[in-house]
């Protein structure tokens, strides 16, 4: 089989891991070849919204494992292959040159064992950056199960590591992945939290979980991400849609992945982790799941309505990053600029407020946008929803106030 056509079947294989994101790496180029400064990995995004940066491989499709998401399990009946590590080596280095790629994502199935599979990858990275003198980012996945010693010059030789948790509860990784355990997972997570610095997975680690497969509500699913969050530092938790790619009777019948779902978690996401918010603020028993509509911020604010309007010029940082359409960045200009004059609906468009959700929520020298008669829930939502959703059906009529 031609390199070209591994390459074709392996990079088809990885474009489920949807692990990629910036470097975060401050690993230093020695007299070598790459840069993994905090700026030095490029982005491109599928029409999906996924980000696909980096050259993302599996080492090899082959896999002991039967998984029934997994269009790589054991049963399939699919083109099988596996890279050399100098072919790896090759492709990583060519594609660089190329200004194609800025690093590298490795993952692999599982071939024979944990432990092989470790020293396969373990010796392509070494190979990239002791015969190469590749200093560019390389993210790689570890292999549960395989022995501490491995993870160990795994985790010296990589910038970011990361395991796939795969599944939101135990109950569904037994239903669908019955050969993973997760604290074979979670003993991996453990380990590089309290070994990172900057000599070992300097950019963190980061885990997946597929959303859809199973019947877990995103109540579920973020109080999840929430104890990764807490209890091992991580970097990032990335969802990805359920894509059908297997028959099976375990596993639910869509004809298309849910892709807004997904988002919705990212957004949910985001909020954990810059925006103060807890899972408790979000989602409840009574509401377990994410208006697919809306977004989680818009939604919240709504079913707290008492909270708002909030006044621009004296409300707090915090206060200021509840409202929707207002984020980090802008809250902080606010900030600045009220320190030195009092802000206008006008100068909040320059500051960066995104509008057509923050005038729902605000007050400006104590003025509504509008008229204070139209701060009503009913009202907000609809225009929310018909703003965010074009096609769907709702009395356009409302829309004239603010035209």
């Amino acid at each position: 089989m031609t390199l070209k056509e591994k390459l074709t079947i392996l990079a088809d294989s990885a474009k489920y891991d949807v692990s990629c994101s910036s470097s975060g790496s401050t690993r230093k180029n020695e007299g070598g070849i790459g840069n993994a400064a905090f700026s030095g990995i490029c982005h491109s995004f599928a029409t999906d919204g996924r980000c696909i940066s980096l050259l993302k491989i599996l080492m090899t499709n082959c896999c002991i494992f039967d998984c029934k998401y997994c269009i790589n399990r054991k049963s399939n009946n699919v083109k099988r292959t596996i890279f050399t590590p100098e072919e790896i080596c090759e492709l990583t280095m060519n594609f660089y040159r190329r200004n194609y790629i800025e690093g590298l994502f490795l993952s692999s199935g599982i071939v024979k064992s944990p432990d092989y599979t470790m020293e396969l990858l373990i010796k392509t990275i070494k190979m990239l950056r002791y015969k190469y003198h590749f200093h560019g980012y390389i993210h790689c996945k570890a292999i549960p199960g395989a022995n501490e010693y491995l993870l160990k010059e795994l985790g010296g030789l990589v910038d970011r590591l990361s395991a796939n948790i795969e599944l939101p509860t135990e109950n569904g990784l037994k239903l669908l992945a019955p050969n993973k355990e997760e604290n074979k997972v979670t003993k991996i997570m453990s380990y590089v939290k309290e070994n990172q610095s900057k000599f070992y997975v300097p950019a963190g680690q980061s885990t997946q979980m597929i959303i859809g497969a199973t019947k877990e509500t995103d109540l579920d699913i973020m109080t999840k991400s929430e104890a990764l969050y807490k209890s091992y530092a991580l970097k990032r938790v990335f969802y990805s849609a359920y894509i059908p790619v297997n028959k099976d009777k375990l596993l639910p019948m869509l004809k298309t992945p849910p892709l807004v779902r997904e988002n919705r978690l990212y957004q949910a996401d985001w909020l954990l982790r810059f925006y103060g918010f807890k899972v408790k603020d979000l989602l409840d028993e009574d509401n377990p799941n994410f208006n697919i509509l809306m977004d989680p911020k818009a939604n919240w604010a709504l079913r707290h309505l008492n909270e708002f309007p909030k006044e621009i010029n004296t409300v707090s940082y915090y206060d200021l990053l509840k409202v929707p359409g207002i984020g980090i960045k802008t809250a902080k200009r606010i900030i600045a600029c009220r320190k030195n004059f009092k802000i206008t609906f006008n100068d909040l468009k320059k500051l960066g407020v995104v509008m057509k959700r923050a005038k729902y929520f605000i007050t400006c020298n104590n003025k509504y946008f509008i008229s204070s008669e139209y701060f009503k829930k009913s009202f907000i939502e609809a225009n929310l929803i018909l703003e965010d959703n074009p096609k769907v059906e709702n009395n356009k009529e409302q829309l004239s106030l603010f035209s």
